[in-house]
């Protein structure tokens, strides 16, 4: 039977964590003095009950650093390379849950992940695929802690709203990952795995869902910005046109601007990535004098670049707030990271 370690992300985060936790976005963690006690969530607790009722040994963490999360994932870590590279164990008996109150918790997990198992590019090994950067990543059971999937963690920037009403709040919601805690447990145990797409970036972390690019004013009016936009061969924006949003999406979290459609395909597991740019365009005629309508450009592609013009940009990623100052570049990892599913 499988060993598993229930991993909840707490408050109080070291000085070495870089916000992609969701500390800055308001809905994850709490400022809490260092040796506080934190209550185990009810999820977490029946959770736990069901696999041990199953016959697995359970273990119940809390990270509240960066360290600490590292800790959890040398568990999975497999057997010495002769190339003294760091790797997940293909065949481990330990299996990890991550009980998850927004989606930027889940991101801090795999932003972890990564830094720990994707070697530097002067020691790429012969094994790893030509389109990856790091090996397939360990599975990982999504429990999360909000039954019914909160909103908050994909507010548009650009809107003030969620973002569009008809797909789940949270990504679990989206991949169609079972959330009641029993089931979750079920699944881990189950073994069965859906592999995904991963986004990394140029600034070290990763996308798992989408960033919204964009701001708005108090009445959440779109204030427009210029940026140059590019995936791949393409040029989405010069950087001389007036942008209202802009998305690259690797699920559907970001999917509307208001009542607009950004991106209309977006797919987990297909190996691209999906951008899109909002432009208004005035149009004039006799009868009805001057208008403005919403032009949509898309482009697929393996990689982008966003190069904002006019000072700080600010955006979503992942549901986590932040401001971009200069070029910031995605890229796909095919089938990098995985979840346990029904």
């Amino acid at each position: 039977m499988y060993d598993v370690v229930l991993l909840t992300l707490g408050s109080q985060p070291d000085a070495g964590c870089d916000g992609g936790c969701g500390v800055s976005c308001g809905t994850a963690l709490t400022r809490a003095k260092p040796d506080c006690a934190e209550p185990v969530r009810v999820p977490v607790l029946t959770c736990r009950d069901a696999l041990v009722a199953a016959g697995a040994r359970v273990e119940t963490v809390t990270a509240r650093s960066d360290r600490e999360i590292d800790d959890v994932l040398a568990r999975l870590d497999g057997p010495a390379r002769p190339d003294g590279l760091t790797w997940p164990d293909d065949d481990g008996k330990t299996r990890l849950i991550v009980a998850t109150a927004t989606d930027g918790q889940l991101r801090a997990v795999l932003r972890r992940m990564v830094r720990r198992y994707a070697p530097p590019p002067s020691r790429r090994p012969a094994d790893l695929a030509d389109s990856r950067t790091l090996p397939d990543l360990p599975a990982i059971g999504v429990l999360p802690l909000d039954p019914g999937g909160s909103a908050d963690s994909r507010r548009s920037t650009a809107t003030g709203t969620p973002a569009g009403d008809a797909p789940p709040a949270d990504l679990a919601g989206r991949l169609g990952l079972p959330r009641e805690p029993a089931a979750v447990a079920a699944a881990v145990l189950g073994g069965r795995q859906r592999r995904l797409d991963l986004l990394r970036t140029d600034s070290g972390s990763v996308t798992l869902d989408g960033a919204l690019l964009g701001a708005a004013d108090e009445h959440d009016h779109p204030l427009p910005w210029r940026g140059r936009i590019e995936v791949d061969d393409a040029v989405l924006s010069t950087g001389d046109d007036p942008l209202l949003a802009c998305v690259v999406a690797n699920a559907d979290g970001y999917a509307r601007l208001a009542e607009v459609e950004l991106v209309a395909r977006a797919d987990p597991a297909d190996g691209v990535l999906e951008v899109a740019v909002a432009v208004p365009v005035k149009t004039r005629s006799w009868w009805r004098g001057e208008r403005v309508r919403i032009e949509i450009r898309r482009a697929r592609g393996r990689a982008t670049a966003v190069t904002p013009r006019d000072g700080e940009l600010p955006f979503l990623d992942d549901g986590v707030v932040g401001g971009l100052t200069r070029k910031r570049s995605w890229w796909v990892e095919p089938g990098a990271w995985a979840v346990y599913t029904y």
